[in-house]
């Protein structure tokens, strides 16, 4: 494993959801029309100051994601659920960028794309923990199967607005980056994995 790349896909996996909750804070602020009860978060990115605020820092969260999964991928090796949830996470990363690109006035992209960072973020994230698992990292499965699966499950209930259960389910699977990158950092630990 080359630890100059699993530092640097730590780091991106440490900023990306700083920099985008920071983002859509910023962008609410520019927006004194946004209630969490009423709106979407994408409605932030229809027009004005807000829109190209939400959208270019959703483009660049994406590509902070996209960075770590190459750590995903570097951990994972030859293990084909390692592999298998690095792509997949590699795929959310890359809708995620597109949901800025295609915002909300490019529909059905802007749907779709957006469904697709939604659904395949935590899938890549209870894929990945199989791997995880299977190299006794128990404890980190198991944050990233119950995270991971309740930010589905969150979708399921009967919300006012898209805004609490985007928020609530991205940040949950947000705290397993958090976890993995903190993992990345040590490379001592990660040559471990076989």
């Amino acid at each position: 494993m080359n630890s100059k790349h699993l530092h640097f896909s730590a780091i991106s996996g440490i900023l990306s959801p700083i920099f985008g909750f920071f983002i859509v804070f910023i962008a609410i602020s520019y927006a004194p029309w946004f209630s969490w009860t009423n709106n979407a978060l994408s409605d932030l990115g229809r027009q004005g100051t807000e829109a190209i605020i939400f959208n270019n820092g959703l483009m660049i969260t994406g590509s902070l994601i996209l960075l770590f999964s190459r750590g995903l991928f570097e951990i994972a090796e030859k293990n084909f659920w390692g592999k298998l949830g690095s792509i997949i996470h590699v795929i959310a990363s890359l809708s995620l960028f597109l949901i800025g690109l295609f915002n909300i006035n490019i529909n059905p992209w802007h749907f779709y794309v957006s469904v697709g960072f939604f659904v395949t973020l935590p899938i890549a994230i209870i894929i990945y923990s199989i791997f995880l698992y299977q190299n006794k990292m128990t404890f980190i499965a198991l944050m990233g199967w119950i995270f991971s699966v309740t930010a589905l499950l969150l979708w399921t209930f009967n919300w006012s607005s898209v805004a609490i259960p985007e928020a609530a389910s991205a940040g949950l699977c947000s705290i397993w980056h958090f976890i993995i990158s903190f993992f990345m950092w040590n490379t001592e630990k990660n040559r471990k994995i076989e």
